[in-house]
């Protein structure tokens, strides 16, 4: 399948999951306030931030597909990054405030309609378990699905617990367990989001890849016939498909144009086929006399 075809694809996986999220979280916010279930009022409030994820994550596959322009050369290739951030960052700040309230539920414990609480959270495990399904297979080659999917998992594992507390409290009455499941929710929710927040936050900040060894990328250019030094490097991560550098390299003779083109397509050749790095800007330079760091702050 074409890469276009995988974008639709994951599109309208995003579309249907919205709409399967909305109808959980209504059902949920009348379910919570009806059964006095603050897990429940927690688990609704998770999947409102799944709903806003969600069309954060569909409008940024939208926009990240638009043609460049004289005025954004770049386009909205970064749009799904900055949805992955904002999905990430948006799972910490929930979670901290779901631990705040269990905390306060767990001091004073409320009798809850636990029977309304069990088949509410049946349907949640359903729909999000469809939607989990549906950005299974995309999670692993987009961080803005993979921030989608994510909201959708854990959201999926929170009605689970539900469920579990749920029957507990039917059967063994332990209310108290409503608040321990939120707290268990929301420090998951943390575990889970964190990492994606810090690869998020890397890419914007134009950090290199970790994946990536500066050095060695140096090393490998100045060994090719005629090159004399590699300095001023820039690496980083556009998106999920391109990886940057640009750099300055000194010849140790004063080459011809068409020289320098054959040597470029070594270099183009090596780094895209050993370090992955597929766009690539040289400035060749004889007796320059600058700064010949490999590392220049600009």
């Amino acid at each position: 399948m074409s890469h276009n075809h995988s974008h639709q694809r994951s599109q309208t996986n995003l579309l249907v999951s919205i709409f399967l999220n909305i109808g959980i979280t209504l059902a949920q916010v009348i379910g919570g306030i009806i059964s006095g279930s603050l897990a429940l009022l927690s688990d609704a409030l998770h999947n409102f931030t799944d709903v806003v994820s969600l069309i954060i994550s569909y409008v940024a596959s939208k926009y990240s597909k638009k043609s460049a322009t004289s005025n954004k050369t770049f386009g909205y290739k970064r749009a799904e990054i900055i949805a992955a951030f904002v999905n990430s960052a948006s799972l910490i700040i929930i979670a901290i405030i779901l631990i705040k309230e269990s905390i306060l539920r767990f001091l004073n414990p409320q009798a809850i309609d636990s029977t309304l609480v069990i088949w509410l959270s049946v349907v949640a495990i359903i729909g999000n378990g469809f939607s989990v399904l549906l950005l299974l297979k995309d999670r692993k080659s987009n961080m803005n699905i993979a921030s989608a999917y994510l909201h959708l998992l854990t959201d999926m594992l929170a009605s689970v617990a539900v469920l579990v507390g749920g029957l507990l409290m039917k059967y063994y009455e332990v209310y108290w367990l409503d608040s321990l499941l939120t707290a268990a929710i929301a420090v998951y929710l943390i575990f889970v989001g964190f990492e994606l927040f810090k690869n998020s936050f890397k890419v914007l900040m134009l950090f290199t890849p970790s994946t990536i060894e500066i050095d060695d990328i140096v090393a490998r250019i100045n060994k090719l016939s005629t090159v004399k030094n590699m300095h001023h490097v820039h690496i980083w991560q556009l998106n999920e498909d391109e990886v940057h550098l640009e750099a300055e390299i000194d010849f140790d003779k004063d080459i011809t144009l068409s020289e320098f083109d054959k040597i470029l397509v070594q270099i183009e050749d090596i780094l895209f086929s050993e370090f992955g790095i597929n766009h690539i800007n040289i400035q060749p330079e004889f007796n320059k006399t600058d700064n010949k760091n490999i590392i220049v702050q600009d």
